[in-house]
């Protein structure tokens, strides 16, 4: 039986310091409208469930257990979860699982600009469309996306893989197609059980990084001292 929260009546202070409290047990969140920082910093093994829209960084610091959201998400859903699942059954804004290091996060529908920006192991899947600079600068994890990419896809990317089933519009600095490897095809059938969505791992492209931006080359800081030194003479 779950704990039902009614956020009409119920401050965002009282339902945070409730879930924090708790060490097990399934609850209700009722009436979000669009509320800021729903379900922040679960570290126990509860199970939430929101029944409508949140607003920025629902499930943000997310540690362990399970946030559901039925409904839209803002900015920063699930920013730096560690482990456990957040799953919204609609679409995210700007910025879903930015420096994750951990867990599993599901959107089911789309989302926005920077998804993934800075992930450092999360795994994300997206049923639906990313947004322009999608896994910017990501470090560590996989990004799963069912539908389309849009422009400056893994844009600085360092060791992260992403997927994407459908078009993507351009790459981002660095960013390069990659081979489909039987492991590939194996992490994206895990992660597309893991998030309940039906789809053929074959149809996945893999990108990630060329390695030509966080490489050190000596011919590289030759030619650099080569320039300071021209550069104090024309002084």
């Amino acid at each position: 039986m779950s704990i039902v929260v009614d956020l009409e009546t119920s401050t965002l202070r009282e339902l945070n310091a409730a879930l924090h409290a708790a060490d097990s047990g399934d609850f209700s969140v009722v009436n979000p409208r669009g509320a800021h920082a729903v379900a922040a910093g679960i570290n126990t093994s509860i199970a939430v469930t929101v029944e409508g829209s949140v607003g920025y960084y629902c499930a943000g610091m997310h540690q362990t257990g399970r946030v559901h959201v039925n409904g839209n998400a803002s900015t920063g859903l699930a920013e730096n979860i560690m482990s456990g699942e957040v799953r919204i059954t609609g679409n995210a804004t700007m910025s879903a699982g930015a420096t994750g290091h951990g867990g599993l996060l599901v959107i089911e529908g789309n989302s926005g600009a920077r998804c993934g920006i800075s992930m450092k192991g999360v795994d994300i899947v997206v049923g639906g469309d990313v947004g322009h600079m999608s896994a910017f600068m990501a470090q560590a994890g996989s990004l799963v996306v069912l539908g389309d990419a849009a422009e400056d896809l893994g844009d600085s990317i360092y060791e992260a893989n992403v997927f994407v089933r459908g078009d993507v519009a351009s790459l981002g600095a660095d960013c390069i197609e990659k081979e489909m490897r039987p492991e590939h095809l194996e992490e994206v059938a895990r992660l597309l059980a893991a998030a309940g969505m039906d789809a053929d791992p074959a149809d996945f492209r893999r990108y990630g990084s060329a390695r030509g931006l966080y490489n050190f080359h000596i011919d590289d800081i030759e030619a650099e001292l080569r320039n300071d030194g021209d550069a104090e003479v024309a002084s």
